[in-house]
């Protein structure tokens, strides 16, 4: 019986060479061109034959330990590197670049699955894949190089854009327009209803939601993630955004280009977030808030206003033992008290 090939995503058949990678990518190289790179790991779990990164200056002490076959780093700290290296600007961009050599994506295997189930007057292109047991509603448009992966379910008047990826499970409602090359994770909602209601004589009354979903190029939305459609406008992606698992995006939102959101935060909805903003993990945006470009909000804050300059932004107490916590908690509750006296006894007697 022949032995298995291993298919770990860090491992390939016919190596590359430390050579062939600083050309490739304009790295420097300290250490012989010819020595050749099977996979990636990181520094304290490297083997012969891997490469490895030193991004963050508190993992240097692993570098003198490694057993990788070389290293991606910055100029600083080649000097202290044990083994051969890459030298780079930006390591951990480098690194991203060389790791993805190690795991391609397998070219659309074109045509359609015979478990599907496609519309008559929907528009499927012969260069796209459609997988087992997809639906895909009515006037719908599967561009070329598109991959619509196993269980996938489109709704109608959805496009899905070139060379998107719908990995598995993933649902478009209604009137959901990616862009090319979108990578949709298994299970996430784009288009459901957005949350409108109006309440009449103590009775919930649900508004329609008439807009869509458009997500620009080249975006990448996480597993489980939701995506609500707009109530008249649509919710909206600029280019280049990154939603993490497990978010919420409520109808109207928009999203400016190349912002990143990672896991469990929320925005809730006709919220406008600009271009270049990253929000912490379970974060959350408050409706019809916007934020200026490049606007940082740590994980686990709660923007409750408008924010108009760039910068760095937090809310919450940091985590203490319970006996300090309720002992505070309740100080809280004395805090606008406290701050009368300290005005009162401070003001000028003339």
């Amino acid at each position: 019986m022949a032995t298995p090939t291993s298919t770990a995503p860090h491992a390939v058949r016919s190596p590359h060479t430390l050579g062939a990678l600083a050309e490739r990518f304009g790295l420097g190289l300290r250490g012989d061109p010819a020595t050749p790179v099977t996979g990636v790991a990181t520094l304290a779990r490297a083997a012969a034959g891997q490469l490895a990164f030193l991004a963050n200056p508190r993992y240097r002490a692993e570098l003198m330990a490694t057993g990788a076959e070389a290293v991606v780093l910055r100029e600083e700290d080649a000097g202290e590197c044990p083994v051969a290296c890459l030298v780079a600007r930006d390591p951990y961009s480098a690194f991203a670049r060389i790791a993805a050599l190690f795991d391609p994506t397998p070219a659309p295997r074109a045509g359609v699955h015979p478990s599907a189930v496609v519309a008559a007057d929907a528009r499927v292109d012969p260069a796209a894949e459609i997988g087992p047991f997809v639906s895909i509603g009515a006037r719908s448009v599967i561009e070329a190089g598109a991959v619509v992966g196993p269980g996938c379910v489109i709704g109608e008047d959805c496009t899905v854009g070139a060379d998107s990826r719908l990995v598995a499970r993933v649902t478009l409602v209604t009137r959901v327009r990616l862009g090319a090359r979108v990578l949709v994770h298994p299970g996430a909602v784009l288009g459901a209803d957005g949350f409108g209601l109006a309440m009449e004589q103590g009775r919930w009354l649900k508004v329609p939601q008439l807009g869509g979903v458009v997500v620009g190029d080249d975006c990448e939305i996480g597993a489980n993630t939701t995506i609500d459609r707009g109530a008249l406008d649509d919710t909206v992606l600029g280019e280049d955004v990154r939603l993490d698992n497990q978010i919420q995006i409520a109808h109207n939102v928009v999203i400016g280009a190349h912002s990143a959101l990672a896991g469990c935060s929320a925005v809730a909805g006709s919220a406008k977030i600009g271009r270049y903003c990253l929000i912490g993990g379970s974060a959350g945006v408050l409706g019809h808030l916007e934020l200026a470009d490049r606007v940082t909000i740590t994980a686990m804050s709660l923007v409750t206003h408008s924010i108009r300059e760039p910068g760095e932004y937090s809310s919450g107490t940091p985590i203490q033992d319970n006996r300090s916590w309720r002992r505070n908690a309740a100080r809280f509750k004395h805090l606008d008290t406290l701050a009368r006296r300290i005005n009162a006894a401070t003001k000028d007697p003339t």
